[in-house]
């Protein structure tokens, strides 16, 4: 049994089809980067998934179950097992960064608030943040609460973790802080699906990748096929240019 099975999505707004019968199915802990044109669907995908852009067919399996999106009792449970970064960082500014990474787990979890503060520390100290555990976002790099925004994430104690064009809105220089922090995650058998443009990151940390192209997956295989070998005419046109710069 795959740990996420996509059967058939599709989702778009109004006549737009933007994902078209998009099937992929991943096993527990492995890395899967979605790479593809801007406009592709890779982003789509992932709001999909999570159940911010419900999907208009198909369907999504976690550990065998079946998602309902017009459910608010499965969404609940997808969001229990399913959690998401983006590329804006969306920290509640008013809040400490202990307390951004403990609200979820203690207001909608309900969690004993001496447990979430030890797991929130835990992960903080995974990213490399406990030491400003007392600041605010707004004393913060874009890459420091970055890190913050995936450690409130893990904090919920997902086996599915999303995370769409995380390193986009970091200045050059902070990248590499937040891609040290994802390349940590992969060891922790947290199952990965990676929306990003560096190409050399997910040519190292992927188990394997899926090209996509006008909604569709072109091509999908390991880093060294997509890179090194690529079978679709679509993938060898995307890698070519992209390799040369």
């Amino acid at each position: 049994m795959h740990h996420l099975e996509i059967h058939g999505l599709s989702t778009g707004y109004g006549s737009h089809q933007v994902l078209k019968d998009v099937t992929l199915p991943v096993d527990k802990g492995e890395v899967v980067s979605l790479i593809g044109p801007s406009g592709s669907g890779k982003s789509t995908l992932l709001r999909a998934l999570i159940g911010l852009t419900p999907p208009t067919a198909g369907e999504v399996f976690v550990a065998g179950s079946k998602v309902d999106y017009s459910s608010r009792a499965s969404l609940r449970q997808l969001r229990d097992r399913m959690s998401i970064v983006f590329q804006q960082y969306n920290l509640f500014q008013n809040m400490t960064v202990l307390r951004n990474v403990t609200i979820t787990p203690l207001k909608i979890k309900k969690r004993p608030a001496a447990e979430c503060e030890r797991e929130a520390m835990q992960w903080l100290e995974r990213v490399g943040m406990a030491h400003k555990h007392d600041a605010y976002p707004d004393k913060l790099s874009g890459g420091q609460q970055q890190r913050v925004a995936i450690a409130r994430a893990l904090a919920t104690r997902p086996e599915i973790l999303l995370l769409d064009e995380v390193t986009s809105a970091l200045d050059p220089e902070r990248v590499n802080e937040v891609l040290d922090t994802i390349r940590g995650l992969t060891s922790e058998g947290i199952t990965l699906i990676i929306v990003s443009h560096e190409m050399a990151f997910v040519r190292e940390v992927s188990t394997r990748v899926a090209m996509m192209d006008e909604g569709r997956i072109v091509e999908c295989g390991s880093p060294q096929q997509i890179f090194g070998a690529p079978v679709e005419k679509r993938t060898q046109e995307f890698v070519s240019k992209i390799l040369r710069h």
